[in-house]
């Protein structure tokens, strides 16, 4: 749907988690909205690990599912908006979703805002920038009306 400068495609091939596409859409609008995000263009894919382990594989070389993985389409840059694709295994989502006790909608939600993060320039390959990453999900999330990520241990780091 596009409205406002701002254009959100879910497209939903997985059966692990039921996701509303209006829900996690609203989510996305929310998460943009806080980063002052007034244009974007942003595709979301939910798969299960299967998909997910094909994609990661051929775009980033490594074999075996992951939990998200961004595509920055960007052109121009922050000032022409954020243009990219996310996808997301739910089935990832679930399992840690029961390993860390919250919603699994929360957890695939989590992976939808850390991928718009990094659509937005944060990035989680070195400590500081890991540590500025964490904390502004957890700004995000909250600004979303998504409870606080109950993280125990670092997740993967994967764009």
């Amino acid at each position: 749907m596009k409205s406002d400068g701002i254009q959100i495609d879910i497209l939903d091939k997985q059966r692990a988690v039921r996701i509303g596409a209006a829900w996690l859409e609203r989510v996305v609008r929310r998460a943009l909205a806080r980063e002052g995000v007034e244009r974007a263009e942003i595709s979301i894919l939910l798969v299960g690990d299967r998909r997910m382990a094909r994609l990661h594989e051929e775009w980033l070389g490594i074999p075996g599912p992951t939990d998200v993985i961004t595509f920055d389409l960007s052109a121009g840059g922050p000032a022409d908006g954020l243009h990219g694709d996310i996808a997301v295994s739910t089935e990832t989502g679930r399992r840690m979703a029961r390993e860390l006790g919250w919603a699994p909608r929360h957890e695939v939600a989590y992976y939808v805002v850390h991928g718009l993060l990094h659509l937005a320039g944060y990035d989680d390959l070195v400590p500081d920038a890991r540590r500025a990453m964490r904390a502004r999900e957890r700004v995000v999330m909250a600004a979303a009306g998504l409870p606080r990520p109950p993280r125990a241990r670092p997740r993967q780091a994967d764009r």
